[in-house]
C-alpha cells in the first residue's frame, strides 16, 4: 500500500484460470478477456457490459492488415480532425454570441439610462459607448 487512498496489485495472468462462467464480477471478466484476448474468437460480456463492446472494438483493429490499419487510422484521423474543427467553431460561436449579448446589454443599459436623464457624460463614462451612439438612442 502506498497510503491508504492507493495500493498496488499485481496480477499474474497464468494464474487466473477461472473458466467464462465463473466469472461473476466485472474485474474477474476483465482479467478473463486479458488472459484469453488472443484465442478468443467473440468478446465473451459484450451483452452485459458497454465497455466489452469498446473492447472488441479495440482488439479489432489490432488484428487489421498494415494496409486496413492505414485505412482506419486515416479515417479515425479524418474524424478526429472534424471533431476538433466542429469544436472550435462551437467555441468561436459562443464567442461571438457572448460579445453581441454584452453590445446588447450595454445598448440597453445606455438607453434606460437616458430614459432616466441621465446626462450624456455620465452614461458615456459607464457605457463607454461614443457620445453620437449614444445622442442617437
Amino acid at each position: 500500500m502506498f497510503n491508504d487512498k492507493l495500493r498496488q496489485i499485481f496480477i499474474t495472468l497464468p494464474l487466473f484460470d477461472k473458466e467464462e462462467e465463473d466469472c461473476e464480477t466485472d474485474f474477474k471478466r476483465w482479467i478473463y478477456v486479458l488472459k484469453n484476448m488472443e484465442t478468443l474468437e467473440r468478446m465473451p460480456f459484450k451483452a452485459r457490459k458497454a465497455v466489452f463492446e469498446k473492447l472488441e472494438e479495440i482488439a479489432d483493429v489490432s488484428a487489421l492488415s498494415p494496409e486496413e490499419r492505414h485505412r482506419y487510422e486515416q479515417s479515425l484521423k479524418v474524424y478526429t480532425d472534424y471533431e476538433a474543427t466542429m469544436e472550435a467553431k462551437l467555441l468561436e460561436g459562443r464567442e461571438e454570441g457572448r460579445e453581441e449579448g454584452i453590445e446588447l446589454g450595454v445598448l440597453k443599459t445606455a438607453k434606460k439610462m437616458k430614459l432616466q436623464g441621465y446626462y450624456v457624460d455620465a452614461i458615456h463614462s459607464v457605457t463607454q459607448l461614443p457620445v453620437e451612439e449614444i445622442e442617437k438612442l
